[in-house]
């Protein structure tokens, strides 16, 4: 069985100190959305449909290539039109794209195949908006928070004074890795990897 957590091990985890990492494009199946994470309807049909397709690809990989690898954890990226307005206070107008990365051994033909197949066989709500595509933060500071989601601010807070500090600025968009499942796990044992792209 092929953990890509250890794989890739650099970008799924990280220290309870901000750093900087280079995180390279990968393949994502991802499904877009918008509202509050806690009361949307449809970011709970997203989590509830991405899930099952990431599994799909998982078994097509293994019947093609004979080769088992560990589906990857939830991830998340968040943002408003206007970032410099962005805040976790108020959720009610972000925009997000829930996300999980794939191995490159999945295909073009796999994600045609696998995507519409369970879509009908397990009646997925969003099943028909998913999609898989090339996604990279590049340059980026991480940090762990350890808690509630709504516990963040501060960890945020903590990240982006560290990238001020640094010289740098905020680019692109808020992203969370959900190391611990956020349909299984208390809230306070979540670990989260909250990211944010840079640039001068």
């Amino acid at each position: 069985m092929t953990d890509l957590k250890k794989t890739y091990r650099d970008h799924y985890t990280a220290r309870n100190e901000p750093a900087i990492v280079e995180v390279p494009a990968r393949p994502y199946l991802m499904i877009d959305g918008e509202g509050d994470p806690n009361t949307s309807q449809m970011y709970s049909d997203a989590v509830s449909t991405i899930y099952p397709l990431a599994y799909g690809l998982r078994k097509a990989v293994k019947d093609t290539t004979g080769v088992a690898y560990t589906v990857m954890p939830l991830e998340g990226l968040w943002w408003v039109p206007d970032m410099g307005t962005f805040t976790v206070e108020d959720k009610s107008g972000w925009l997000w794209t829930s996300l999980i990365c794939l191995p490159d051994a999945v295909t073009p033909e796999m994600v045609a195949d696998v995507l519409p197949a369970v879509t009908r066989r397990k009646k997925l709500p969003l099943g028909d908006v998913a999609r898989v595509e090339p996604f990279g933060d590049g340059p980026a500071a991480q940090i762990m928070h350890w808690g509630p989601y709504s516990d963040e601010a501060p960890t945020i807070a903590r990240l982006h004074d560290f990238i001020a500090a640094e010289g740098f600025e905020l680019v692109g968009k808020h992203h969370e890795i959900y190391l611990t499942d956020p349909r299984r796990s208390a809230p306070e044992k979540n670990r989260t990897i909250i990211r944010q792209p840079i640039g001068r």
